[in-house]
C-alpha cells in the first residue's frame, strides 16, 4: 500500500510516527532480496536465509496494511482510492507480467481472476480492505479469522482470487485492524529491543536448523494441506505455530525498527512502486541462475536488492511509473448515486 508522507502538524493534530513507513522499507528490502535469491536456494545459506525470511516478510506488511485500513469505509472517497490504488494496478500488472511470456514463448496467457506472481498481494489485499467494516463488527474477529485459516487449509481452494492466500494469511490482516497506537507503544524501549533482537536472533538461528526439514510451501500459503503431504490435524497444527511464529516475528521486527525520522522514512511511504516493479528485475536476474548459485552470487543478489528496493521507490521512479501504479482514474467516476428517499423507506 502506498502511504503519503506525514503532514506537518497543525493545532492538535499530530504528526505521523514514522515507525510504519520504516518498517515497510526494512520489508521490502526482505521482500526484493528474498526473491531475488529464491532461485539460488540450491545454495545451503541462501534456502535457510529464504525460510526465514518468509516466515515473516509478508505477514509484516498485511499486518502494517490492516493497521492503515482501521478507518476504511464504504464511503466514495475510499471506495475511489479502492479502486484506483489496487484494482486498476491489478489489472496493469497482471497484464505486464504476463507479456515476457509471451514475447519469450509465445505464450499469452491472462487469467484476471488467478492472480499471476507478485499480484496476488493486489488482489488479496481488495478482498481484505472490502471485508474490513465487517470484522469491525464482529465481538471475537481474530478468533474467526484464525478459523477460516485453519479451515481453508483442509479444502484444496481454487487459485481464483488467490483463495488459499487471502484465506490463510487473513489472520495478519485482522490482526492490523485489531491493532491501537497503544499496541505499538508497547514495543518502545530498550528491553522491547533487545527481547525483538533476541526473537529474531533465535529465529534466523533456528532457520539454519531446520530449513530442509521443512517443505517450503508451507511459508508461501499457497496450499492445502493434503497437497502439501500431510493430513489435516497435522496441517492445523503447523499453520497455528506458523501465524504464532509469524506474529512474534512481526512484533521483533517492529521492536528493532527506528522510531524516528530516518534517510529512508520517505521511500517507506512508496513501497508499493518497489513490490510491484522488481519483479521484472528478478526475472532478468533468473537467466544468470548458472553464474550466481553460489555463496557469492547470493551475497551480490542481497545486496542487488536491498539497494533495488531503494532506488526503486525514489521520486524519479514514482513520478515514471505513477501512471502504473498510482494512476489517475478520477475520470472514470461519478456522484454518488443514491436511492430515492420514498424508495430507500421502502426498502
Amino acid at each position: 500500500m502506498t502511504v503519503t508522507a506525514p503532514a506537518r502538524p497543525s493545532g492538535r493534530a499530530a504528526t505521523r510516527d514514522p515507525l510504519l513507513d520504516n518498517a515497510k522499507f526494512l520489508a521490502i528490502v526482505l521482500v526484493v532480496s528474498g526473491h531475488l535469491v529464491e532461485d539460488l536456494r540450491d545454495v545451503p545459506a541462501a534456502h535457510a536465509l529464504y525460510f526465514f525470511v518468509y516466515l515473516f516478510h509478508m505477514p509484516l506488511f498485511i499486518v502494517v496494511s490492516g493497521y492503515l485500513s482501521r478507518n476504511f469505509t464504504f464511503s466514495p472517497g475510499k471506495a475511489r482510492k479502492l479502486i484506483s490504488g489496487l484494482a486498476v494496478p491489478y489489472v496493469i500488472f497482471e497484464v505486464a507480467y504476463s507479456l515476457p511470456r509471451f514475447f519469450l514463448y509465445g505464450k499469452l496467457e491472462i487469467s484476471l481472476l488467478d492472480p499471476y506472481y507478485l499480484t496476488w498481494f493486489l488482489m488479496s489485499l481488495f478482498l481484505w480492505r472490502l471485508s474490513t467494516p465487517v470484522w469491525q463488527q464482529l465481538r471475537h474477529p481474530l478468533v474467526i479469522a484464525v478459523g477460516l485459516c485453519l479451515l481453508s487449509g483442509t479444502s484444496a481452494l481454487p487459485d481464483e482470487l488467490s483463495m488459499n492466500r487471502t484465506f490463510g494469511l487473513l489472520p495478519f490482516y485482522v490482526l492490523g485492524l485489531m491493532l491501537t497506537p497503544e499496541h505499538l507503544d508497547r514495543l518502545r524501549g530498550r528491553r522491547a529491543r533487545i527481547a525483538g533482537g533476541a526473537v529474531l536472533a533465535t529465529a534466523l538461528a533456528a532457520a539454519f536448523a531446520v530449513h530442509t526439514l521443512v517443505p517450503t510451501e508451507w511459508i508461501r500459503w499457497r496450499h492445502s494441506n493434503h497437497q502439501i503431504g500431510v493430513d489435516d490435524l497435522t496441517g492445523t497444527l503447523i499453520r497455528l505455530a506458523l501465524l504464532a511464529a509469524g506474529a512474534l516475528l512481526v512484533a521483533a521486527f517492529l521492536a528493532i525498527t527506528p522510531r524516528r525520522r530516518t534517510w529512508f522514512t520517505g521511500l517507506g511511504a512508496a513501497t508499493m512502486y518497489a513490490y510491484l516493479l522488481h519483479g521484472f528485475a528478478v526475472k532478468v536476474a533468473e537467466r544468470f541462475h548458472d553464474v550466481l548459485v553460489n555463496p557469492l552470487g547470493v551475497t551480490a543478489m542481497v545486496v542487488l536488492g536491498a539497494v533495488l528496493a531503494a532506488l526503486l521507490c525514489t521520486s524519479p521512479v514514482r513520478r515514471a511509473f505513477r501512471w502504473a501504479v498510482e494512476p489517475d482514474v478520477s475520470w472514470v467516476f461519478t456522484r454518488l448515486r443514491r436511492p430515492a428517499k420514498k424508495e430507500a423507506a421502502a426498502t
